[in-house]
């Protein structure tokens, strides 16, 4: 029995613990300690949360949007009064608790009692059962014991019926993360009353168990920043329940986990405020989550997680909160902040951090000129769908068992499209989220006014045969030069006659994006290479375009070939990010700058691409010259050359020596800068 304080109401005493609440036995009186010291700002960002639920109005019949909100409210209400005795807070929890077991299912437009808002309520609402389900009058604390039971053997049922359909067997997918780690936290709650639950935590650890050793060891994350930062928290969760639950520790095991940091740290624009958004995101700033991050550095001793935490809660947070398209988003995770901050993790910045770096699971390659704000950044990716372990895991599931594992919806096909960003700005973008992806909507390349097979739909990689796959041949991140090239040729329709599709992607440490890209096909072909921007790119001559953003502007010089046409259109890009609220629509728009060849077999597009500050107008020379199967480039500008030289095939090729100009080599590239005069190599 959990003991209320009687007495004088406003007396804050704490309250006397005789159950064992769920993450919180055994250490309830340090963390008491903690609030009033090292973790004072964390239990007043728990405080200002409680205090803002007052003023929110709660609808007796369930909305049509999502109803995720209520689950960590209470869990967020809950622990303020387990750990305060405060009457007011126990008074607004019974509020929110009435409201959500009133709701005779939870979820409303996209399968009731069976996804995300079942797993969101079920764990806020079990944690709230576990911290202060003693303290409620005894009807109150039956009602929410009987509806935790009640959903949670819907949402087990569903399970099992759907194993190796939906969610149940998506192992890379945030649905599966969500729901199992909530029905295992409402089967911790109640199994002392309710053995059956047992079956629930059963199935939520064998589906961990496998969660684990399929997710890849590079920490990256198929579906994007903005659902990394809303679905890898759950994965956490339920490490963090089984760990108290049941006194196995899987945080070690992780090799995912340990790495994944890296990944969202990368993926940060040159700010670190804003998003490299590759895949389905929301917006270009939903992105953080201080929980997460405090998490992280407090299990794997992460410094610059810790770093980053404080960042977000002391320079970002209150844009995140309001700007963010994710939901219920950043505030909601107030008491996974008080339980995860550790204060003995010492703060590290990135600036001793390469400025590159590659995670190969994703084919994923990002470069930036440096940690400062105003940096350029590059980021480039080329992977089968779901990345390389999902799409040979899920192949061999998938035949073994006849399911269908791969859930790489939010993935688009990109592969080999990039992002720029410099200047403060976007300067070569991605689409964002889309219901209807296509590779007309990225930085890519055309084939007879085709993009990848599959395409034109929400999940280009259902179903599709596993010859169509892209990757990284090599990489190369020295000096402060990037280099990558990928192949992308077998994503289109074989009745396309692609044979050769391939990018080569340099930056120098300056910032200056050159890209070479060899078409061949069997065919006569039109081959139209893409370059998306926020606003439409306006022509300077010479084969030059400038695209204005903001701060910045991106000048793009088109080198070869020369006979081609033109031109620059707009495209509208339309998405419903989330099943629960259907009338929520997303309408973005981009412009896209074309250049086609006629009817040829094979074509190589050479570009020089300057990331610039908006009022740089000083003009520089770029120069292009292929000789057999070399391609050198050569930009000279405001005194700085920089020469590069690329093999279409990837054989040792270096440039001629010059004085004071060091000189970087890797797989089919050499490169330097230096203060020669401008020449052609």
């Amino acid at each position: 029995m959990l003991h209320r304080p009687r007495g004088d109401p406003m007396s804050a005493a704490p309250i006397t613990v005789v159950s064992r609440p769920l993450l919180l036995a055994g250490h309830e009186d340090r963390l008491r300690a903690e609030i009033l010291t090292v973790k004072a700002a964390q239990f007043r960002r728990l405080v200002d949360e409680c205090e803002r639920y007052r003023a929110l109005p709660l609808a007796p019949a369930h909305p049509d949007a999502s109803i995720t909100y209520l689950g960590a409210a209470a869990a967020n209400l809950a622990l303020a009064y387990r750990l305060t005795g405060q009457e007011h807070y126990l008074t607004e929890l019974r509020r929110w608790l009435d409201v959500a077991v009133g709701y005779p299912h939870w979820g409303k437009a996209h399968l009731p009692d069976h996804d995300l808002d079942a797993g969101w309520l079920l764990h806020g609402l079990g944690l709230a059962y576990s911290w202060a389900g003693d303290a409620l009058p005894e009807p109150e604390r039956a009602r929410l014991r009987d509806k935790l039971i009640l959903q949670g053997g819907r949402l087990h049922e569903f399970a099992v019926a759907s194993e190796g359909g939906w969610w149940a067997s998506s192992y890379w997918q945030n649905h599966n993360w969500i729901c199992f780690a909530g029905l295992a936290t409402a089967a911790y709650a109640v199994a002392a009353e309710h053995p059956d639950a047992r079956a629930w935590s059963d199935l939520a650890k064998a589906n961990f168990d496998t969660v684990l050793d399929l997710l890849p060891d590079d920490g990256s994350n198929n579906e994007g920043v903005v659902y990394w930062r809303y679905g890898v928290p759950w994965l956490v969760s339920y490490l963090d329940v089984l760990r108290w639950a049941e006194g196995t520790d899987w945080f070690a095991r992780s090799a995912y986990l340990r790495e994944t940091f890296w990944y969202r740290l990368y993926q940060a624009a040159p700010d670190l405020e804003r998003i490299v958004n590759h895949g389905d995101c929301h917006d270009r700033r939903s992105g953080h989550s201080v929980a997460l991050y405090y998490k992280l550095a407090a299990e794997y001793g992460i410094g610059q997680a810790q770093w980053l935490a404080r960042q977000v809660a002391d320079g970002f947070f209150w844009r995140e909160a309001y700007e963010s398209g994710v939901r219920p988003g950043v505030r909601a995770e107030a008491y996974q902040e008080l339980l995860w901050f550790d204060p003995t993790v010492a703060e590290a910045d990135p600036q001793s951090l390469p400025t590159s770096r590659f995670f190969p699971d994703l084919g994923l390659v990002v470069g930036r000129t440096s940690w400062q704000p105003d940096a350029t950044l590059v980021s480039v990716k080329a992977a089968p769908g779901g990345g390389h372990t999902a799409w040979t895991a899920s192949a061999k599931l998938d035949r073994e068992h006849g399911w269908t594992t791969l859930n790489a919806g939010h993935q688009h096909p990109d592969a080999g499209s990039f992002v720029i960003l410099g200047h403060g700005s976007y300067l070569a973008i991605d689409e964002g989220y889309s219901s209807r992806k296509r590779t007309a909507h990225h930085n890519g390349v055309l084939v007879d006014g085709h993009g990848f097979v599959n395409e034109d739909r929400y999940h280009v990689f259902e179903n599709l045969d596993r010859q169509h796959t892209a990757e990284v041949l090599t990489t190369t991140l020295d000096g402060g030069w990037v280099h990558t090239v990928s192949e992308i040729g077998a994503m289109y329709d074989p009745a396309l006659g692609v044979q050769r599709l391939r990018r080569h992607l340099v930056m120098s440490p300056a910032g200056t994006v050159f890209t070479v890209d060899e078409c061949v096909a069997r065919d006569p072909s039109a081959f139209t290479w893409l370059l998306q921007t926020d606003n439409p790119p306006a022509a300077h001559g010479d084969g030059r375009y400038l695209a204005q953003a903001g701060s910045g502007c991106l000048l793009v010089t088109l080198l070869e070939p020369v006979d081609v046409h033109t031109d620059v259109i707009t495209s509208t890009v339309q998405a419903n990010p989330t099943s629960s609220t259907p009338a929520l629509a997303i309408v973005t728009e981009q412009h896209t700058l074309r250049r086609t060849t006629g009817p040829v077999t094979a074509a190589v597009f050479v570009t020089v691409l300057e990331p610039r500050a908006w009022n740089d107008t000083e003009a520089g020379v770029s120069t292009a010259n292929i000789r057999g199967r070399t391609v050198h480039l050569a930009l000279g500008r405001a005194g700085r050359q920089e020469h590069v030289a690329l093999h279409l095939d990837g054989q040792s090729i270096e440039l001629a020596a010059a004085a004071g100009a060091a000189q970087v080599r890797g797989a089919g590239f050499a490169a330097r800068t230096g203060p020669d005069e401008m020449s052609t190599p």
